[in-house]
């Protein structure tokens, strides 16, 4: 999303504003807690002033600029498939980070990763270098933005999450992966 297809103005419902900006959730409880648990959320139709307005009257302009600035940085945070593939066909040092379920990662994945669990977390990450590409993928590239940013949290230097995830990687790389859909809950 390289521009906003419409300006973000107070009236924006939450519904509205995530699917203009998936990465405002986590924007949003990052820096003023509101929309990480049942005691901070939102409704899906609650308007953004509204939000504003009972998280102890928050600037709406101000966070309309956090949300914006988030999306920039977000966009920061992700490689492309054909970018990654590029990387990993030169020979360039990646780790790979698979934060679907196992029945997934089983189902499908790509060739080198590993499936994120406690053990690999014991194992092998304390391993990496900080300093080698971390890519970490989920199926469609929204899970995998929230273990990117732990990451850099956590001292690796060069991680980016694949924008579109395993689906893109699919539909844009390797055709011969098998492509799903998860059902909503």
């Amino acid at each position: 999303m390289d521009s906003v297809a419409t300006p973000i103005n107070p009236n924006i419902t939450m519904r509205e504003l995530l699917e203009q900006f998936p990465g405002a959730q986590r924007a949003l409880f990052r820096k003023y807690h509101i929309g990480g648990c049942s005691s901070c959320g939102f409704a899906p139709e609650e308007t953004l002033a509204g939000v504003c307005e009972r998280n102890d009257h928050l600037n709406v302009d101000e966070v309309i600029d956090h949300v914006v600035e988030s999306a920039a940085t977000d966009r920061a945070m992700q490689i492309e498939p054909r970018e990654l593939a590029d990387r990993m066909a030169r020979g360039e040092e990646v780790y790979l980070l698979d934060v679907r379920t196992r029945e997934e990662f089983e189902a499908v994945k790509i060739e080198g990763a590993f499936l994120f669990t406690q053990e690999l977390m014991q194992e092998k990450i304390n391993q990496w270098l900080r300093t080698a590409l971390l890519v970490i993928y989920d199926h469609q590239g929204t899970r995998s933005m929230d273990a990117a940013a732990y990451f850099q949290g956590h001292g690796f230097e060069n991680v980016k999450s694949l924008r579109g995830g395993i689906d893109a990687w699919s539909a844009e790389v390797d055709p011969k992966l098998s492509r799903y859909h998860l059902e909503q809950a």
